[in-house]
Formats: C-alpha cells, sequence, structure tokens
C-alpha cells in the first residue's frame, strides 16, 4: 500500500472528543477514524495555512464542481451546480431541514434502529418522532413496507428521514428498495431527507446508489445531505453540502441554512473538500480496502472467541452492529460492565433506538493492533460478564 494505515497515532490530548477518556481506555464508539487524513489534503491545509490571513470566506466555483465530477465518477450521477449549497455540516443541515420543511407537532419518520442525532433533530425541534422499525430476522434486517406505508399515509407524516447507507446496520439499499420508498412517500406527499454521508464507504466490489438518481419522483421530491467529512477523517473542518434538485424546495432550505448561520465556510472548509474530491481517490481505495480486512478480522475473531455474538454482515461505514441478545437484554449493562472491567468504549445499542437494546456498535476504523487490542478486550469483558451474571 502507498499510504500506511497501520500507524498508531496518538490522539491524546488533542481535544479529540473519541479521546477524552481515561488513561487505560480505548475508545471505540463515536464515527470518526484513529487514521491521519489524506496527505494531499493536509498539503493543501498547510499551503492554505501558510498564506496568514483567515478572514470571511465564499464558496467559489470549484468546490461545486468537485463535487459533481466525483459523483459523476463514483457514483453516476450527475449533480448540476444549481442543486447545490455549502452547509458547515450534515447533523446543522438535518435539523435546519426539519424546521424549515415541517411544522411543529408533526411527524417525522424515521427507520429504527439508526443514527441517534435524528432523534435529537426532530424531538428538539418539537417534532414528532415515528419509526418504521427494521425487522430483524436474527441474521439481517429488512423493511416492513407494510408498517412503512401506514406511517407515511398518516396526515401529520411530512418528512421521512433515510440513512443511505444505514448507519448503524452498515446496510446498502439497492436501487428496487430505493425506488419502493420514493413511490411511498410520493403517493403520500413526504418529503424524503436522505443522509448519505457514509456513501463512499463502501466495501471494494459493492456500490452505494444516490437516493435522488433512482427515479424522476425520488429526484423531485428529495433534500440529500453529503460530505466529505466522514470519508476522510476531517469532521473538525466542518464542510458539508445539501442537494436540493427542485427549485422551490431549494429556495426554502437555502433560506433555513441562511437564517440559521450554518451557510458560511471557515478557512479550510473549501480547500479540505477540493483537496478530497481531486486528489483523495488513491488514498480512500486504499482505506476502503484496509476497513474490509478489519471487518475480516473482527469477523475471524468473534466467531473464533466470542461465539456468542454475532456480527451482523455490513457493506458499508467502519461501523459494526453486533447482536449480543445470547449475552443480555440491555445492552446499557453490558457495555458499561465492559468499560468498567476492560477499558474498552463501545456504544449501547439503545441509543439507536428501543430495538436496538440487545446490541452494540464498535468502530473499527483504526490500525490493526488496536482493533487486536479492542478485541482483546471485548472477549475480556464477555467472559467477565457473563461470570458474573450465571
Amino acid at each position: 500500500m502507498k499510504y500506511n494505515f497501520s500507524l498508531m497515532t496518538n490522539r491524546r490530548n488533542t481535544n479529540s472528543l473519541k479521546w477524552d477518556v481515561k488513561e487505560n481506555e480505548l475508545p471505540m464508539w463515536v464515527a470518526d477514524m484513529d487514521f491521519q487524513t489524506a496527505p494531499e489534503i493536509i498539503e493543501a491545509i498547510l499551503k492554505r495555512a501558510n498564506h496568514g490571513i483567515f478572514g470571511y470566506n465564499i464558496v467559489p466555483h470549484e468546490f461545486f464542481q468537485a463535487i459533481a465530477n466525483w459523483w459523476d465518477k463514483r457514483h453516476h450521477f450527475k449533480i448540476e451546480k444549481d442543486w447545490m449549497m455549502f452547509c458547515t455540516g450534515v447533523v446543522p443541515a438535518v435539523s435546519s431541514i426539519v424546521r424549515k420543511v415541517t411544522t411543529v407537532g408533526e411527524n417525522v419518520l424515521i427507520q429504527s434502529p439508526v443514527y441517534n442525532i435524528f432523534y435529537n433533530s426532530i424531538l428538539n425541534n418539537g417534532r414528532h418522532v415515528l419509526s418504521s422499525d427494521l425487522v430483524y430476522d436474527g441474521q439481517e434486517y429488512h423493511i416492513d413496507f407494510d408498517d412503512l406505508e401506514k406511517k407515511l399515509a398518516l396526515p401529520q407524516t411530512t418528512l421521512m428521514i433515510l440513512c443511505n447507507p444505514h448507519n448503524p446496520i452498515g446496510k446498502l439499499w439497492d436501487k428496487e428498495t430505493l425506488e419502493r420508498i420514493g413511490e411511498l412517500c410520493y403517493k403520500h406527499n413526504v418529503l424524503v431527507l436522505s443522509d448519505e454521508i457514509h456513501c463512499d464507504l463502501v466495501e471494494p466490489g459493492h456500490e452505494y446508489i444516490p437516493f435522488a438518481s433512482v427515479s424522476e419522483k425520488c429526484l423531485k421530491n428529495s433534500i440529500t445531505c453529503i460530505a466529505p467529512t466522514k470519508t476522510f477523517n476531517i469532521a473538525g473542518l466542518q464542510t458539508a453540502c445539501i442537494v436540493v434538485p427542485d427549485e422551490r424546495l431549494r429556495h426554502k432550505v437555502n433560506r433555513g441554512i441562511n437564517t440559521d448561520e450554518i451557510a458560511e465556510p471557515n478557512s479550510f472548509a473549501v480547500t479540505a473538500l477540493v483537496a478530497a474530491y481531486t486528489k483523495g481517490e488513491e488514498w480512500l481505495d486504499e482505506l476502503r480496502e484496509y476497513i474490509k480486512e478489519n471487518k475480516n478480522t473482527v469477523n475471524n475473531f468473534i466467531r473464533e472467541n466470542i461465539p456468542n455474538l454475532y456480527v451482523v454482515p455490513s457493506r458499508a461505514t467502519y461501523l459494526l452492529w453486533i447482536d449480543c441478545s445470547k449475552v443480555c437484554s440491555r445492552s446499557a449493562k453490558l457495555t458499561s460492565f465492559i468499560r468498567e472491567n476492560t477499558g474498552l468504549y463501545v456504544t449501547d445499542g439503545e441509543e439507536y433506538g428501543p430495538n436496538g437494546k440487545t446490541f452494540i456498535r464498535m468502530n473499527i476504523a483504526c490500525p490493526r493492533e488496536r482493533l487486536l487490542d479492542g478485541l482483546k478486550r471485548l472477549e475480556k469483558g464477555i467472559k467477565l460478564y457473563l461470570m458474573n451474571n450465571e
């Protein structure tokens, strides 16, 4: 490999949210990676920093052109410049859009278990969370389309937040599934807000499909949030894009993000995104291979050493969704026990919805040496937990 993803980076004492933990603890929870970003991005940022002036910034044409070229080449979807708006992040965008396109008291539909911050964006703005829970058959997840349509048909349901690919289960939605979701939402006048921030973190040999690319109905009845931040580990630089093909809807979203003051870039936001999408492709392809091998390492280790856990098959993201139902009835108790007794910090699945209460989410985007350390701690924690709960 050209790039060294096995480098044991030290992120302690760097004001890292992820690594703000005790000295003996190993954090494998929040979704950022323990890999340095692409050298090409670092070089571009250093060049910008050396200019030495950090005043107010504009969003130039090259920002939007870099996004359009990347989506055309990597995802076979042509995004027009007029459809795009800069935003400081996907989460700020989601919250702003919820405020602007729905009314207090209306339902915003999600598919639990799902990214926990969606709940905050809905509830903090006085809207109701309505979940059409994903159905788990003991091996993988699927959509109950009868339940989905029933809830979309409710007069108070006006927005659906789609997670594509889906966090935390790492599922890639196929074209037929996305088209069916789009048809139902169009039929019942429910707007789709698609969070596609994990779209580039797809296992080699598999492909993510942009929701808006599936049909004309999906295109016109959707808002898509995209960013290089998860892909290239640059979340702290606050750079993202909102894609809205429909002109009237785009005007409304644009008013919202400007009212909320989340439409102005910092001095590195444009530089980092352009470098990522114009010079980061080789780095990303090697990263995807490394993450795939990390997933294989986890699957083999758990199968051989912790057989009472089950890793739900994942084709996207660097987050693994692990079924602990043979070990516990509430993973909150389990994750707390593991952290206290081994220092391993993973996420309680109930954070992603009530139907996640027997799962844990584990971030495996780290050097393999660190991953093996985490797996050994997980094995120790599970064995101790079972001994203490016999």
